[in-house]
């Protein structure tokens, strides 16, 4: 009885302690995701001896990497899929061993074969000439459209429209910034991270530096590039170098924590890419945009098992669930920023808001002309020769005459650093 009494009165103990503010998990400061990856519905079987093989260039390690590990996992739980259904090559470079791996997957039964990374691409198309019977799916590549091989296939996504809406987010807190007397120069100042000087890269930083030009119109930015997807040091070396050149704020294509550690490290806000890295920067960390890969590793797989054809040139939208930006950090982010996301989410899906609208004043190239007319590498060759107009009513066409991005102009107001075209 005596110790009965003595639970009772350590349990209205614990109780008294909490009710007087004891200690609670202290809430997170980031919202919920304000363009949120969709539930996968299953509504297709998925046949016993279905299976899928993935290459990575990297691993967990690489942010862009581990955004593809995230959605083949998530597919895999919703699909109720087996672990012997699903194979991952991690760490295969842009080399014959991609070939390799995935010749080494068909063998091993696998009925769909992904590779994630553009220098792939080759060494997958090789690999479909000889596996006609396996759909060789590769992420970023430009060849399916033009090889015109039934079992090839490329992807990509709308990620620009997902780049313009986080840099509203930083053009918001750059006026915070200047209205608060703390702007390092005179003007707002944009610094980024790059990996390579091809069109993905420049469509990416130019549709966030419009989005940030949006609601901040004197900002400028420089950009920073590395030579390499995936190189902790050299991100780190840059993002530093551009805080050096008083830059406010920092933002990335190129793989690793280098860039938000650097940010953290000097406190300045950092918009990050294929995820949020607010753990690694709770004091810095903005916003993230991503691509979302998970519908499109169910759409493959329900046309393998439902016996239909995989479209060559697949791109994914906001509407399709394909682009989707993370949680905002309120504890960093400018008052007002979700209300102007949200404002420009509402926009795009309307179709009034064009990313890369050429109508408009802020859209001139460096020399100051304006852009009426583009042509294009769509349909790519080893000369890279331009052979599509891609300025239709108005605005630059990304995405539209193929999935992996083309827009590669220069426009006013974004300096390379350490590059030239």
């Amino acid at each position: 009885m005596k110790k009965l009494l003595a639970l009772v009165l350590i349990f209205v103990l614990m109780l008294g302690v909490t009710a007087c503010g004891g200690k609670k998990e202290a809430e997170s400061p980031v919202t919920d995701a304000l363009l949120a990856a969709p539930e996968i519905v299953k509504d297709y079987d998925v046949k016993a001896d279905f299976k899928l093989g993935v290459i990575l260039l990297h691993d967990e390690n690489s942010t862009y990497d581990l955004n593809f590990i995230n959605a083949v996992m998530a597919v895999k739980k919703a699909l109720g899929l087996s672990d012997d259904q699903v194979i991952m090559k991690r760490n295969i470079p842009e080399s014959n061993d991609c070939y390799e791996a995935a010749k080494d997957l068909a063998v091993k039964g696998c009925k769909i074969i992904f590779a994630d990374s553009f220098g792939h691409e080759t060494y997958m198309l090789q690999a479909a000439k000889e596996y006609p019977d396996v759909q060789f799916c590769h992420a970023t590549g430009t060849m399916a459209h033009t090889e015109k091989l039934a079992n090839f296939h490329n992807a990509f996504a709308s990620i620009y429209e997902g780049r313009y809406l986080a840099g509203v987010a930083a053009g918001m807190k750059l006026n915070e910034i200047k209205a608060a007397g703390k702007l390092k120069g005179a003007t707002p100042l944009i610094g980024y991270v790059g990996a390579f000087t091809y069109a993905e890269v420049i469509s990416g930083y130019t549709s966030f530096y419009l989005g940030a030009k949006s609601v901040c119109p004197d900002v400028t930015m420089k950009v920073q590039f590395t030579g390499s997807w995936y190189d902790e040091n050299e991100e780190k070396s840059a993002a530093q170098a551009l805080i050096a050149a008083k830059c406010d704020l920092i933002s990335q294509h190129a793989d690793s924590l280098g860039a938000p550690t650097a940010c953290e490290d000097a406190g300045i806000p950092n918009v990050s890419y294929n995820g949020s890295t607010f753990e690694a920067g709770e004091n810095t960390f903005l916003i993230s945009s991503a691509i979302n890969w998970a519908p499109y590793f169910n759409y493959i797989i329900k046309c393998v098992n439902t016996g239909v054809a995989i479209d060559a040139d697949w791109t994914g939208t906001i509407a399709t669930g394909s682009v989707v930006l993370s949680g905002l950090n309120t504890n960093v982010a400018a008052e007002g920023t979700e209300a102007a996301i949200k404002k420009a989410i509402d926009e795009l899906k309307a179709g009034t808001l064009k990313v890369f609208d050429t109508s408009k004043d802020n859209f001139i190239l460096k020399d100051g002309a304006k852009v009426t007319t583009y042509l294009a590498d769509v349909d790519t060759d080893a000369a890279f020769t331009p052979d599509t107009e891609v300025v239709v009513n108005g605005f630059f066409n990304e995405s539209s005459f193929r999935s992996a991005p083309y827009f590669d102009m220069q426009i006013d107001g974004i300096e390379l650093v350490n590059s030239k075209f």
